[in-house]
């Protein structure tokens, strides 16, 4: 039989609750409402009061070129650089799971860079991807001109997108190597006695029953690439060059802290979370329905 815990007052679990329903309020429902406020006034950028200005703010940003361009840029990155880290970390977690040599050491190491703080590892890749210094300076003395981040607004982007990736290969490839690892041995064995071999094994068994967490790290990641960027953003090229890399979340920053312009910031932070709402709903609404639950 199950065993709970149970309170002999209903007060002492409100009390448990409180802590945490403090922080919930603090850090997201009062920030929250306070965005929905500014985005619906004209804030003054020094103080001073504000004023009521309604959907102003909206059809503003919305009918600027450079925030959908900024939209654009920001589901490039996030499409990419989801498939870029999902693909490598299952490729990852796959060999690992087969038990090569050195699996122990890969298992460990792999797990790292998650732990790197956003703009530590920006600083990384800004050297290691340098035309001046580093592997693409080899390249580009081979190709002159073939790599330029600081011109090129697709290798700018191809930059971050890299750096992104790195980050999140050991993020997925926790919960990739998890997920194989607790299929049962028997259905492989029973597939490599009939026969399959390898990649077919993988395809018709493995990756079915690892569709809840390819799901569940879709989502994680479509989510993050909208929030957990503007760290490698802001070190590796500050938007640029020409707003090739000026995703939302760095818009944001840039014209609240920059320009000043708090209730235009507001806004763009209102579509931005909208956005990812959106996004969320269409993956369980229309994704979803491939995964296989066990």
């Amino acid at each position: 039989m199950e065993k709970r815990v149970t309170f002999s007052r209903w007060s002492i679990g409100i009390l448990f609750a409180v802590p945490q329903l403090i922080l919930i309020f603090t850090f997201f429902y009062w920030p929250a409402g306070q965005a929905v406020y500014w985005s619906l006034t004209l804030q003054q950028p020094w103080g001073g009061g504000n004023i009521w200005v309604g959907l102003d703010n909206f059809r503003s940003i919305l009918s600027n070129a450079d925030y959908w361009n900024s939209i654009t840029a920001s589901l490039t990155f996030a499409g990419i650089s989801t498939g870029l880290a999902m693909v490598i970390a299952l490729v990852l977690a796959t060999l690992t799971d087969r038990q090569l040599a050195g699996s122990r050491l890969y298992r460990v190491v792999l797990i790292w860079p998650y732990g790197i703080a956003a703009p530590a590892l920006a600083m990384a890749f800004r050297f290691i991807l340098a035309p001046e210094a580093g592997f693409m300076a080899v390249v580009n003395q081979v190709w002159p001109g073939f790599w330029d981040p600081g011109l090129d607004g697709t290798d700018a982007m191809a930059s971050i997108i890299v750096a992104f990736s790195w980050k999140y290969v050991g993020y997925n490839f926790i919960f990739f190597l998890a997920a194989l690892q607790a299929i049962p041995r028997s259905l492989i064995e029973a597939a490599a006695m009939d026969g399959s071999g390898v990649i077919r094994r993988f395809w018709d068994i493995q990756f079915p029953l690892i569709t809840p967490t390819i799901f569940f790290l879709l989502v994680i990641n479509i989510t993050e690439s909208f929030q957990d960027s503007f760290g490698i953003v802001d070190i590796m090229t500050s938007g640029g060059p020409a707003n090739a890399t000026n995703l939302m979340v760095y818009k944001i920053y840039s014209d609240g802290f920059r320009g000043l312009d708090y209730s235009g910031a507001a806004a763009q932070s209102i579509i931005l979370m909208l956005l990812i709402i959106v996004l969320t709903i269409f993956q369980f609404r229309f994704i979803e329905r491939r995964v296989h639950y066990r």
